[in-house]
């Protein structure tokens, strides 16, 4: 039994993990992200839009109150009327920052909110809504994507080069992990799904020769809850959640396809002319047993080979039998 260890990815700093190519069965894989430092949470805000209708309302009466100010002044207000400038400028600008904060999320999308480099919260509620208007808020998409690989070129586990590709389905969960604990999330899923694949491609082969074994071929259901548990668990740290992964692309490089399917028609080959034998051996054995139990013909055992022989001959031959007619006695 031979036995190939593969290392484990530099990203996750893995050791590496042992795989029986013998059988085909490849251990739990073996991915370790680091610990997620933020976590998502709920940013304080409130509803927008009472925001929207008061602060113009405030912004034009701190104007009012500057110009009234100034009517003061010019009429020898004195004091009072540098007082109600200031203080109306003040409303005004005030007003105007209050505005800064109104934030417009659609469905589907998510405000990441930073204050001063700190993360303060995700607003998720679709809508109009308000925050700290000194706040950064970076736009996350929440919808479901689709990411399929290209057409990748690996050795199987028996070391034959192979095509595959796949598919996966994925949306961000934690929209703080996908900020702050990568530097591209986008990007990284799509590099850990491709390193997931290749993963996957060199554990199992192609075609198992050993019927217990796994296959890429054969096990296709039990290959694609592996490969999203292995994907699942390398874009985890990203806050991101596998929703489904499936094989687009399965097939031998054409290099050797032409061998492989001349192998595969042998395979059948030999596995019709096995049942076809079983059948055969079946069908003689009760031909054998009905003679004897009618007591037809007794036959000794030079004749009963003979027998066995010709009928083996004609049901297992892959062309019409043609028969011999022997017109003298049974032994002649």
């Amino acid at each position: 039994m031979s036995r190939t260890t593969s290392p484990g990815t530099a990203a996750s700093g893995a050791p590496g993990t042992t795989t029986d190519t013998a059988t085909g069965a490849a251990p739990d894989t073996a991915v370790r992200m680091p610990e997620p430092r933020v976590v998502e949470r709920r940013a304080v805000g409130a509803p927008g839009l009472p925001v929207l209708l008061l602060a113009p309302l405030t912004g034009v009466g701190g104007v009012a109150l500057a110009i009234a100010g100034g009517s003061a002044l010019e009429s020898g207000g004195g004091a009072g009327g540098g007082v109600m400038i200031g203080l109306g400028i003040l409303v005004a600008l005030a007003s105007f920052i209050v505005m800064g904060g109104l934030t417009q999320v659609a469905p589907g999308e998510a405000r990441v909110c930073q204050l001063f480099g700190r993360y303060q919260g995700t607003i998720r509620q679709d809508g109009l809504r308000w925050v700290n208007p000194f706040t950064s808020r970076e736009k996350i998409s929440t919808r479901i994507r689709n990411h399929e690989t290209a057409v990748l070129k690996v050795n199987d586990a028996y070391g034959n080069p192979i095509e595959l590709a796949a598919v996966v389905v994925w949306q961000v969960k934690d929209t703080a992990q996908a900020v702050f604990e990568v530097d591209d999330f986008i990007e990284f899923v799509s590099t850990q799904t491709e390193a997931a694949v290749r993963h996957i491609a060199i554990e199992y082969p192609y075609d198992s020769h050993d019927e217990a074994g796994l296959s890429l071929r054969g096990n296709a259901e039990e290959i694609t809850e592996k490969l999203s548990e292995e994907i699942t668990a390398r874009v985890e740290a990203a806050g991101v959640h596998v929703v489904e992964s499936r094989f687009t692309h399965l097939a031998y490089a054409p290099e050797i396809a032409s061998a492989m399917l001349q192998r595969q028609q042998a395979g059948a080959v030999v596995a019709a002319r096995k049942l076809i034998v079983d059948g055969a051996v079946g069908m003689v054995e009760s031909a054998l047993a009905r003679i004897a139990e009618q007591d037809l013909v007794d036959l000794d055992e030079e004749r009963k080979a003979a027998m066995v022989s010709n009928l083996l001959v004609v049901l297992c031959g892959d062309r019409a039998a043609q028969p011999v007619l022997n017109t003298g006695t049974l032994y002649q």
